[in-house]
């Protein structure tokens, strides 16, 4: 695959952040956006300064997720300001820059080019320890773009679901981000088994155990499983965080036990 070659407004904006990690799936319907979202915010309660990039241009969700749909960001001489949600993540979307939440966005490859340079580039991300980058599903446009523009990012995070239909969408991404020569941090499975809050009994609604599989069997880590939740959903719906506001949760746990894992990871690459 062809490289582009390094973008110094991309680079120069960039040189405060330490780690650059994108959060991609093979499919829809996954729930990635709602895994990313909430890993940025596992990794602010920890302590780290952290971005949020949504670069799903056509249905960007990070901000109704975040309840923040209503903000503007500010721009200036010296760039774009992300919004901040407390503790420390600063969040960036096309969602912000769109007249109406009905507005579609109806782009060529090209513009949507230009638009995620402008992200990387002129967005004043300052001083991270992680840039979470979320990519729209599959291997398109934007996450071609991305893999391009950063050809340095420190890892790709799959998010998927137990079921086989899911899984088999997983190895396009594995085989996309090894083509760009991205490092792989891992596979999470979401929606890993449902507890019933009548009866607390588990039942694996979409299988379980199938994104642990496929790790093995392609080599790469096993970050962890997220059980669904209907409190995930409800918190999504309601722009209320999940990891900030069902702390003692057992999938909130789940997200808390992953960012260990990525960072364990993360921390014994060599950077170059």
């Amino acid at each position: 695959m062809k490289r582009l070659p390094k973008n110094k407004e991309i680079q120069d904006n960039l040189k405060d952040i330490n780690r650059i990690l994108v959060v991609m799936s093979g499919k829809g319907g996954v729930g990635k956006s709602t895994v990313a979202a909430n890993l940025a915010l596992a990794f602010s309660l920890k302590g780290s300064y952290v971005g949020l990039l949504d670069c799903d241009i056509h249905g960007p969700s990070i901000p109704k997720l975040l309840g923040i749909e209503k903000a503007a960001p500010e721009a200036s001489k010296e760039g774009i300001h992300p919004i901040i949600v407390p503790p420390n993540v600063k969040v960036m979307s096309m969602a912000f820059l769109l007249p109406s939440t009905d507005s579609p966005v109806i782009w060529r490859g090209p513009v949507k080019m230009k638009v995620l340079k402008d992200f990387l580039g002129q967005v004043k991300w300052g001083v991270l320890d992680y840039l979470i980058i979320d990519l729209p599903p599959g291997t398109g446009d934007e996450p071609l773009s991305i893999g391009q523009l950063i050809p340095d990012c420190d890892g790709v995070i799959i998010v998927t679901t137990p079921q086989d239909v899911a899984l088999l969408s997983v190895r396009k991404s594995i085989t996309f981000a090894r083509t760009l020569g991205m490092p792989l941090v891992g596979i999470i499975e979401n929606m890993s088994g449902f507890m019933c809050p009548h009866c607390s009994k588990k039942v694996d609604i979409f299988g379980s155990g199938g994104g642990e599989k496929a790790a093995k069997e392609l080599n790469i880590p096993f970050l962890g499983k997220i059980p669904l939740d209907a409190k995930i959903v409800e918190s999504g719906d309601e722009g209320k965080p999940f990891v900030i506001f069902q702390k003692e949760n057992v999938s909130s746990r789940a997200f808390s036990d992953i960012v260990e894992r990525i960072e364990d990871i993360v921390k014994a690459q060599v950077k170059v």
